[in-house]
């Protein structure tokens, strides 16, 4: 598997002509039959064996999310949930497989409100019992399986257990993120992070008065990992759901050292994955479609670009007036985000009408090119049914990964998966190695604002609105063109869509769509990526100047991506990692 990994990404190192947004510039790997990119190059190598086998594109995300969970525990894992995007070659058909984590049957909409009546503070509620939602991926894994899956199950799971019970090596990533934790909270004998013995002997050194993160390239093993892949191999779902494992998931919430949960082994049970029908839009002549609600992202990544449709970009990614522009597309997307999208089986969200061409065209017309329009926006009226709501504040997302994958039989997958913020909340299950996620965070901490009810507020059984944006993008012959996604918390739109638009209307191949520096905005600051030398050098100062001078309000820093982007370019297949992570390309 090294030896293909390294035909494969030899292609990285070349210099491609260079666009004059950056000073280097790395070119696609490029395939003939089959691609899978992945944020970790053991993931890339589990997901490149499930499809030389002659598995497809569902049997490789699942031996890709199977490593993810164990090597970068930081951003998915069997503890979390995801969701899918996935194209049926033969039966040219696209669905999205929602396997978000649901809230347990004894939610309410006062669950992070403290005795002061106030809200939780975020690390609080992060760091808690509250925050775990009933996971969704190793459900969302064997349903997709047995729907479109060709290899045995318990096959694809083999890479992961074995890694598991013989060891692989910490990244640089994950010992950095451990580090960054330990750091907000440096006494090793009142700590909040890893503040279960499991995972703080796991992730640390161990040690009584100081600690550190286990230094990268430290070899460990998670036999409870092992366990709980053979259980799944030999089970299926079940074997996470019912019995030892389900119990020892509700003990761990309800035990948690700092505020307890109250999800049960009867909530774990009743989990069930929504298959859905996708949210499409159209951009230029192509079919952009991905994750409806409870994802904000298909609508969120269609309103920038259908905002962004009357409007001649010209050929300079980074020029001041396409940056301004995409912010301020930006800043209108998430105007409306945050007051109309939640879990369509509580709310009423306006799907058609929050992308429909007159409402976006409105839209697009309250943006002028000199910055008159600068400001806070205000959500829109889209045509339509919606319930009357407040706007919810939004709340940090982090932990987070993406996978996209293209197989020899034309089936085309898009995942993002998620423990939501950095190692999820924090507690490892004991004797099955995997992290509770925090995803219960990503509701609203209020349920009203001036009377009006919240569309994202807590309520039991329901799903937290998710910013995750798989999508596929589809040519005017309605073949595959684009598979793209990202992590980044709320950031997860702008990065999505901005990949979009550096193919499509810039003519960028995968990598160098990667590669060109982020610009976003969330109705706030706009966001600009501080240059990266040898990857996306530019004149970070000269535009944030440019922007000054229209009224934005700049902010520059690191914007760490992870997008996974595949393009397919007349037969071959043309691929992009994001060097901001761990990414890697594999295939044939």
């Amino acid at each position: 598997m090294k030896d293909r990994n390294a035909i494969v990404l030899a292609g990285v190192i070349l210099l491609a002509p260079l666009p004059a947004f950056a000073q280097f510039v790395s070119e696609a790997v490029t395939t003939e039959r089959e691609m899978v990119v992945t944020a970790h190059p053991l993931a890339t190598d589990a997901g490149a064996e499930a499809l030389e086998k002659g598995g497809n594109a569902v049997d490789a995300m699942v031996a890709v999310q199977a490593v993810l969970g164990l090597v970068e525990p930081q951003s998915s894992g069997m503890g979390g949930g995801a969701f899918v995007v996935y194209f049926d070659a033969a039966t040219g058909e696209t669905t999205t497989f929602d396997g978000r984590e649901t809230a347990p049957a004894a939610a309410s909409e006062t669950r992070f409100i403290g005795p002061d009546g106030e809200p939780l503070g975020f690390v609080d509620a992060w760091q808690s019992g509250l925050s775990a939602g009933v996971p969704g991926t190793p459900r969302l894994l064997e349903a997709m399986h047995d729907a479109h899956g060709r290899l045995p199950f318990g096959e694809l799971l083999e890479p992961a257990r074995e890694l598991a019970a013989n060891g692989f090596q910490i990244s640089g990533r994950t010992s950095e993120q451990v580090a960054g934790l330990l750091a907000r909270n440096p006494s090793c004998t009142d700590r909040l992070f890893f503040r279960d013995p499991v995972a703080f002997a796991y992730f640390t050194d161990g040690g009584t008065e100081t600690c550190s993160a286990k230094p990268a390239g430290t070899l460990v093993t998670n036999p409870g990992y092992a366990d709980l892949m053979g259980r799944l191999a030999e089970t299926g779902a079940d074997g996470f759901y019912e019995g030892p494992v389900a119990e020892a998931v509700a003990a761990a919430v309800a035990g948690d050292p700092h505020l307890p949960g109250d999800m049960t082994a009867a909530d774990l049970a009743g989990y069930e994955v929504v298959e859905r029908e996708p949210v499409c839009s159209e951009y230029r002549g192509y079919r952009v479609c991905g994750m409806g609600p409870p994802s904000s992202g298909a609508i969120a990544v269609g309103q920038i670009l259908g905002i962004l449709e009357g409007f001649d970009l010209g050929d300079a990614p980074l020029a001041p007036d396409v940056v301004h522009l995409f912010a301020q597309a930006g800043r209108l997307a998430f105007a409306d985000r945050n007051l109309y999208v939640g879990d369509t089986g509580f709310v009423t969200v306006p799907v058609a009408g929050l992308l429909d061409e007159a409402y976006l065209a409105g839209r697009a017309a309250l943006i002028s090119r000199d910055g008159n329009d600068i400001g806070k926006a205000e959500a829109g009226t889209p045509p339509g049914t919606f319930d009357p709501a407040a706007p919810a504040t939004p709340q940090p997302e982090r932990g987070t990964s993406q996978v996209s994958i293209v197989d020899s039989f034309g089936n085309a997958l898009s995942m993002t998966t998620t423990v939501e913020s950095s190692f999820g909340n924090g507690v490892m299950v004991p004797g099955f190695g995997f992290l509770l996620n925090n995803e219960l965070t990503d509701f609203s901490f209020r349920f009203e604002e001036d009377g009006r009810p919240i569309a994202n507020r807590v309520q039991p059984g329901k799903r937290p609105r998710s910013s995750m944006s798989p999508t596929i993008v589809f040519d005017a012959e309605g073949e595959v063109f684009l598979v793209t996604g990202s992590p980044g918390g709320a950031s997860i739109i702008g990065y999505t869509a901005q990949s979009i638009v550096n193919v499509i209307d810039f003519g960028l191949d995968p990598q160098q769509a990667i590669d060109v520096p982020h610009h976003q905005n969330r109705n706030g600051a706009t966001n600009l990526e501080a240059p990266r030398p040898g990857v996306s050098a530019y004149d970070a100062d000269a535009l944030k100047a440019a922007l000054e001078a229209r009224g934005h309000e700049v902010e520059v820093g690191e914007m760490t991506s992870g997008l996974s982007v595949i393009k397919v370019d007349e037969g071959r297949l043309l691929g992009g990692a994001d060097r901001r992570r761990d990414g890697t390309v594999g295939g044939r």
